[in-house]
């Protein structure tokens, strides 16, 4: 790199290699600052010059003794709900023989976080329509995930980019992702606070990509009361959190989490109805579809595509349903034939009459089907500051 330090004025040319190609490539990007930073390192946007476009720059540390899991997952997965990585190069630190990782990835403007934050500050709660398009489309990117056997392990608003104008959600941070494998270790001091599956807080290390499941669930939760369903600030505390509302959990169910655990000294505290968690007019659906992501035992959560199919989502499948600015609704039920053949037996469920029959008339398969208008537009970019931290 001609240039190892960003420079917010100076045009920046180094030698690239796109996100799914080995031939790399010469790219030049201005205009850079920072939005973002954390343990990881630090995320900056920038405009590629040759096009004009809006990309953000990811720049982390890299260890020379391991290869950087988060650029090989990235570089094996391609979906539209999880932000893409367009090239990636390495350039020098300040200090001798320290070597950096920069991830050019698609940029967007917003994060749930943000948005949850901004009507939590006027006292609002995000719009119920927004709420569900948001969690529709965080579960159809785990969804594929999980077919490929790959966890993300920090399911988090902060994570999930938006871009307001289309309704469009892209899964971002796959800092911790990894490929689980059946019988091999992992570590449980992983995923954010707030959104830590019980699991992991009991010490597991045989788990599976179910504790996406109980972030994503404490996510939805997190919408639809607008602040976070477990805030606990410690370890420890998390559980107590979780259980003044699930209740204390049994040492079946324990044992369920993490059959190496053996200390059961827990007082026995009942569980609260769910619906005294919530807000009177939340919908029942709602409150069914949280009952079936937030549960101790990791195998009886629902899978990503089954939470897509739940009846919560019917207002996204119905083909009157538009954003509030009179838009139509970003590609929703395009799913490709691998994306179905996850669960064959929902397809029916995951695409609406009115999207299919307009796949019919074209003649196109799956990968075709729009959402809940007719527009075939698709996200602007992605990784803001917020969400790549």
């Amino acid at each position: 790199m001609k240039s190892a330090i960003f420079n917010e004025q100076k045009v920046h040319t180094v030698l690239a290699t796109p996100g799914q190609s080995e031939k790399a490539q010469e790219i030049s990007f201005t205009d850079m600052k920072s939005i973002g930073n954390g343990s990881f390192g630090v995320v900056y946007q920038a405009t590629m010059v040759a096009n004009k476009e809006v990309v953000a720059i990811k720049k982390v540390l890299q260890d020379k003794r391991f290869k950087n899991r988060e650029l090989q997952i990235m570089r094996s997965i391609e979906h539209q709900n999880i932000v893409s990585l367009k090239y990636f190069f390495y350039s020098s630190g300040e200090k001798k023989d320290e070597v950096y990782l920069n991830l050019v990835l698609e940029f967007m403007p917003d994060t749930v976080y943000r948005v949850c934050r901004h009507y939590s500050r006027h006292s609002q709660t995000i719009p119920l329509l927004h709420s569900k398009l948001y969690a529709y489309q965080m579960f159809r990117s785990l969804a594929f995930l999980h077919s490929r056997g790959i966890c993300h392990r920090d399911i988090k608003p902060q994570n999930l980019l938006l871009n307001p104008e289309t309704g469009v959600l892209k899964l971002c941070d796959f800092g911790s992702a990894k490929h689980l494998q059946r019988g091999e270790p992992n570590v449980s001091y992983i995923c954010s606070r707030y959104y830590r599956a019980p699991e992991l807080i009991f010490g597991a290390t045989h788990y599976t990509c179910q504790i996406d499941i109980w972030s994503a669930g404490c996510v939805v939760a997190e919408l639809l009361l607008g602040k976070p369903l477990f805030p606990g600030d410690t370890g420890v505390d998390q559980l107590v959190e979780i259980i003044k509302v699930l209740g204390t959990p049994t040492r079946e169910q324990i044992s369920e989490m993490n059959p190496d655990y053996t200390e059961f000294k827990f007082p026995q505290i009942p569980g609260v109805p769910w619906q005294k968690v919530f807000r009177p007019r939340t919908p029942s659906e709602a409150i069914n579809l949280i009952t079936r992501l937030l549960i101790y035992r990791p195998q009886q959560r629902v899978s990503p595509l089954e939470a897509c199919s739940h009846q919560f989502f019917d207002e996204l499948r119905a083909e009157s349903t538009r954003l509030s600015s009179g838009q139509p609704l970003p590609l929703l039920f395009n799913f490709s034939q691998a994306e179905l053949s996850i669960k064959p037996e929902l397809s029916t469920s995951l695409i609406p009459p009115h999207a299919a029959a307009a796949t019919a008339a074209s003649g196109e398969g799956p990968s075709s089907v729009g959402g809940g208008g007719t527009s075939k537009s698709t996200a602007a970019a992605s990784a803001s500051g917020g969400g790549n931290v």
